[in-house]
């Protein structure tokens, strides 16, 4: 006869339990046989959680890497890969999509409370549709032919930059000193929304302080917010609804909507400029105008003409602009940074630049030198991608889904079945510290571009293992716009200044997706260089 004494308490079942459940789920995950991160990833997600809420992501998963080799299990639902074979070349140029029908990482981008944008959207399929209304404007033979940019930039670097510079160095007290990652991102944003919205339409925080101070802290002070509502905005929206509790604090959303009246507002006066047939070159709203004419299109193939059009173009832009004045801004701050490091560098630069026709120096007439002269300058091209090299402005990993069917995933010689649904990533921050193709990975050494190597190193350095513009479908649509405004500001300043470090505390990048100095500053000094 069973006496109750017998049977085990409750207490003592409900620890079984959970660990005979852990066992089951391991057992049958064929991720099991996957190099585990940490001991817990192969049982529970909540390591690689508590990894992102602390900010250590991208220090933990190189160390994991260099621990453990090309591809690395998470959790029992999540890996994350370092190679190309088996590795990026699978996922991002095969297409794997970015959500799996229950999670889309990207939704967090999305603006207007939900409005997707071509970043955000998790299907391939409406992605691509997205993308082939803008890739023309944004194709490298556009963006180096296009008279309004030219117009655009030129107007903006010697009717803006070059003066704030000359004005900052004239000024006794501070004695050429300024924060140039906020000059920086003051300068990449005003030329991004000049070419999406039009001169007369765009920003001008170069000219301005105060709208610098105010976007700069509405758009940094959220940095910090982003893992609950991006990581479980399930979890998030409900403690919200049913119990009020707000994690993220209310001055996060507060400064999205003024990000966004703000860009409504450029949207707004392009859309006005774009009714005019007399306007100035420089004010075409190239990718506005683009934009709304293929929606509008689109709209009147399925019979929907009269549909609202203004928040699903307000938040593609806003896209743009944010990605676009972000990662440049950040790229030009840490050029700065090793140049500045480096006076020799620094020389052989401005030889380079002063070279061109015509200069671009403050005496010379507002005209810029041809943007193909320009990108094809060697060692400024050397300058820009070896900082996208070491200081790639998005180190941090880009999540998809393995598809239903599943895959097999690592290096030919040792790949794993993966199944379908499970998140995978892999990190420019990663895959740009391989020393068997850059060697002295840590260094910034502008000269390995420069340097006589066979084809095959080549393609390595320059396209498989470069991924400072992510690869496949989705890699960065306005690559070719970024590279062209860092080149030409780049060009404007070292033509004209030498510049050195006067406090670069907190200079190291931050460990996020998107990794800005920790300090979001960099304090140089400026000294007026010689033209000849």
């Amino acid at each position: 006869m069973l006496h109750l004494s017998s049977i085990p308490s409750l207490p003592l079942l409900i620890p079984i339990f959970i660990i005979t459940h852990l066992l089951l789920s391991y057992l049958r995950n064929p991720l099991r046989k996957v190099p585990a991160a940490h001991p817990l990833a192969h049982f529970t997600s909540l390591w690689i959680s508590s990894v992102r809420w602390r900010a250590i992501e991208n220090a933990t998963l190189k160390d994991a890497h260099e621990r453990l080799g090309p591809i690395i299990c998470l959790s029992p639902t999540e890996i994350s890969v370092n190679c190309i074979k088996g590795g990026i070349r699978d996922v991002y140029a095969g297409g794997f999509e970015k959500g799996n029908g229950r999670h889309n990482w990207y939704d967090f981008f999305s603006n207007y409370d939900g409005v997707p944008n071509m970043f955000s959207t998790e299907g391939n399929k409406t992605h691509s549709a997205r993308k082939r209304m803008l890739s023309n404007i944004y194709s490298k033979s556009v963006v180096t032919s296009s008279p309004a940019l030219v117009a655009q930039s030129s107007a903006i670097l010697y009717k803006r930059f070059l003066p704030m510079l000359n004005s900052c160095l004239s000024k006794s007290k501070s004695e050429g000193i300024l924060n140039i990652y906020a000059a920086m991102s003051a300068t990449t944003m005003d030329i991004v929304t000049a070419y999406i919205f039009g001169l007369a339409s765009s920003s001008n925080l170069i000219e301005n302080s105060e709208r610098l101070k105010w976007f700069l802290h509405l758009y940094n002070c959220r940095r910090s917010f982003n893992f609950w509502p991006q990581e479980f905005p399930g979890f998030t929206a409900a403690l919200e609804k049913w119990l009020r509790y707000k994690i993220v604090p209310q001055f996060v959303p507060d400064a999205n909507r003024e990000i966004e009246n703000w860009t409504k507002g450029m949207c707004e006066s392009a859309a006005m400029v774009s009714s005019r047939d007399d306007r100035k070159i420089e004010n075409t709203p190239v990718v506005y105008q683009q934009l709304s004419a293929a929606l509008s299109n689109e709209a009147k193939k399925v019979g929907n003409e009269k549909a609202d059009l203004s928040y699903p173009i307000a938040s593609e832009l806003l896209d743009h602009l944010a990605a676009g004045f972000d990662t440049s801004g950040i790229t030009l701050t840490y050029v700065v940074h090793e140049l500045s490091l480096l006076p020799d560098a620094q020389s052989r630069l401005r030889r380079e630049l002063l070279a061109l026709s015509p200069p671009l120096v403050s005496s010379s007439a507002p005209h810029l030198p041809d943007p193909k002269t320009v990108d094809a300058l060697p060692f400024l091209h050397a300058v820009i991608w070896e900082t996208l090299r070491l200081r790639s402005a998005i180190p941090g990993p880009q999540p998809r889904f393995t598809p239903p069917q599943g895959c097999h995933l690592g290096p030919e010689s040792n790949s794993y079945y993966i199944p379908g649904g499970v998140r995978v990533s892999a990190s420019a921050g990663l895959l740009h510290m391989n020393e068997e193709v850059y060697e002295r990975p840590r260094e910034w050494r502008p000269e390995r571009w420069l340097e006589d190597v066979d084809e095959e190193k080549r393609k390595d350095m320059e396209s498989r293992w470069f991924w400072a513009f992510g690869s496949g479908g989705r890699m960065c649509v306005g690559s070719h716009l970024a590279v062209y405004m860092m080149k030409y500001i780049v060009a404007a300043l070292y033509s004209n200044y030498i510049t050195h470090i006067i406090d670069d505390t907190g200079i190291e990048q931050s460990d996020a997706y998107t990794a800005p100095p920790k300090s979001d500053r960099l304090m140089v000094r400026l000294e007026k260089a010689r033209e000849d």
